[in-house]
């Protein structure tokens, strides 16, 4: 798993799992506590993420409202739309453009 970027956008690709969740955690909140405004999270280079990795982007969105700022997904790849779909939470997370639920392949 690889984070680069600033206090307004990051850039997230490889594995976001249990192995790295603890490294993206704190880059995630570093830049949290460090900028203002929204911070984008750009997720179209991530390949996979497990139960662990996406309580990472939670727990990052839940930081980002107490820091008064907020935490939006950029091109979310489609099998992570489809978990944020089935687990609801396309419905509390900012995901620019939205999540085109009906165009999403039934599994």
């Amino acid at each position: 798993m690889y984070i680069r970027g600033d206090h307004a956008e990051l850039v997230v690709g490889g594995r976001l799992d249990v192995r790295s969740a603890a490294d993206a955690r704190t880059v995630l909140h570093t830049a949290l506590d460090d900028g203002v405004g929204d911070l984008v999270l750009d997720l179209s280079e991530l390949d996979s993420w497990d139960a662990t990795g996406l309580g990472v982007i939670m727990g990052a969105h839940r930081r980002a409202g107490r820091c008064g700022r907020r935490l939006v997904l950029r091109g979310v790849p489609p099998q992570m739309q489809r978990l944020l779909v089935a687990t609801r939470l396309h419905r509390i997370l900012a995901i620019e453009g939205g999540i085109g639920v009906e165009s999403l392949p039934r599994v």
